[in-house]
């Protein structure tokens, strides 16, 4: 039923998840480790990395709508989603998804963006 589980497999408790089920009953089948608490590490990072994951591709998702109305150079277009992108990398930041100056970055060259406009 659930071919390709390990890509390949290690000594570690490292764990391949290419076909596995999110089934947390069958999380058995999907982990090397024989060690409670490393099967649990297993799950709680997987949960944490599929958070992440939701939180990055949310603040890609706003520097792109941001970049689009610059190159429409729609300048109340671009300030409206510069807001929104500044609140989403924010708050990225303070869930620790992005160190403090990737942050200031990302929004430094979006504002720089949106005050060319002119």
């Amino acid at each position: 039923m659930y071919t390709r589980i390990y890509k390949h497999v290690h000594r570690s408790a490292r764990v391949c998840f290419c076909d596995v089920p999110i089934n947390i009953r069958e999380w058995r089948c999907a982990t090397l480790a024989n060690i409670k608490s490393a099967k649990k590490r297993i799950l709680v990072n997987r949960t944490k990395a599929a958070r992440n994951k939701s939180i990055r591709s949310a603040v890609k998702t706003s520097i792109k709508k941001v970049e689009a109305a610059v190159q429409k150079n729609d300048k109340a277009a671009a300030q409206a989603a510069l807001t929104d992108a500044i609140a989403t990398i924010s708050k990225a930041t303070s869930k620790g998804v992005y160190h403090k100056n990737n942050c200031a970055r990302k929004v430094s060259r979006l504002t720089k963006a949106v005050n060319s406009i002119g």
